[in-house]
This record gives structure tokens, C-alpha cells and sequence, in this order.
């Protein structure tokens, strides 16, 4: 990634940082175990990167990953990403999951469908596992078949997906009552329940 700047910024599920460029954010690194890893972490993929302030555009992305983290949903959409780097393919998903609205899902073979060919899930699956602006490229609003959950790779994992979705709106078939008194995350959203 060719990043200038990154920063790193509290959140209720730990430390998440951001960098960015004049063309947008390149990369959003959700918590390691510490603060310092979740800083080693963004910094391996954003080498060339300096710690800075954010600028105005960067910390209203850093307010709205703060929002939705705290139980309010948050817009993205106009949100600068810079996808220069990014291989067609990948960028392709991206669109696609960047483009699915709150409290929506869809699954990977959806993806792959709208690209073109339902036989690319796996490689959905795979590029969304890799994907540098987490939050702001909803992958958690991506599941598996049948509305399985999937994987999530940020600290919690399916757990926190499971929160995002919730905080959002969006039914899960795995959601059930893994949030009745939970208090963790600082988060006490329950999952609504979809009418089918």
C-alpha cells in the first residue's frame, strides 16, 4: 500500500488504526492482542507510512468506525478509498460488498454471482479475507450459505461480526441469543429479529 500517514485511535473492541494518503484511505487494521501489535501490524502493510493527525475527511471516516463500533450505524459511502494497488478481481468485491446498505447481507456466492461467475465464492471468500479497509468495505455484511456467519479475522471474531450485524439490523441464522446480557465490547445491542 502506498500510504503517507496512519494513526491509531481507541475503539470499545481495542486500538484500530488507519492510513491514508491524498487519494484516500488505504488501510483500516482492526485490533491485535495490543496496541503496539495493531501499530506493527498496519505499519508491515503501510511501510512508507508516518504517524500523523488525521486530516478532516480521515477523522470523520475514524467518527463513523468509532459510531458504528459504539451501537450507532454509520455510513461509508462517501468515504475516499484508495484501490490503486488493489487487483481487479479484489476490487471488484469490494464494490459489491461496499455497495450492500446496513442491515443487509449477502453471501459469497451472491459476490460471485454479480461478478459473474458463482463458482469464484471461494476466491470471494479468500479476497474478502484479505481486505485492507475492514468496516468501511463491510465484509461482515458478506455470509456464507444459507446465512451462515462465515469467518471474521478482527479481535472477536465471528463474535464481533455478529455484533456489527446486529448494531446494523441484519438477522443471522447463528445470531440466536449470543447477545442476551453480554455486556463485552461494551456493546448491549441484541439482534432484531427478521420476518421471513
Amino acid at each position: 500500500m502506498s500510504a503517507e500517514a496512519f494513526t491509531i485511535f481507541d475503539t470499545p473492541i481495542g486500538c484500530c488504526g488507519i492510513a491514508w494518503n491524498s487519494r484516500g484511505i488505504c488501510a483500516v487494521q482492526l485490533p491485535e492482542a495490543d496496541e503496539r501489535k495493531t501499530r506493527d501490524r498496519l505499519v508491515r502493510r503501510c511501510p512508507q507510512a508516518r504517524l500523523a493527525a488525521a486530516p478532516l475527511d480521515v477523522q470523520r471516516a475514524i467518527d463513523a468506525i468509532l459510531a458504528l463500533l459504539r451501537g450507532k450505524p454509520s455510513d461509508f459511502s462517501a468515504v475516499a478509498l484508495d484501490m490503486d494497488c488493489i487487483p481487479a478481481f479484489e476490487r471488484r468485491v469490494y464494490e459489491i460488498a461496499r455497495a450492500i446498505p446496513p442491515g443487509a447481507t449477502l453471501s459469497y456466492g451472491e459476490i460471485a454471482s454479480r461478478i459473474g461467475d458463482r463458482s469464484l465464492a471461494p476466491e470471494v471468500g479468500r479476497a474478502l479475507g484479505q481486505n485492507p479497509f475492514p468496516i468501511i468495505v463491510p465484509c461482515h455484511r458478506v455470509l456464507g450459505a444459507a446465512g451462515k456467519v462465515g469467518g471474521f479475522s478482527a479481535k472477536g471474531g465471528v463474535v464481533t461480526k455478529l455484533r456489527l450485524l446486529a448494531i446494523e439490523g441484519a438477522g443471522t441464522r447463528d445470531a440466536s441469543t449470543l447477545f442476551a446480557g453480554d455486556a463485552a465490547f461494551g456493546l448491549s445491542v441484541k439482534p432484531r429479529r427478521r420476518s421471513r
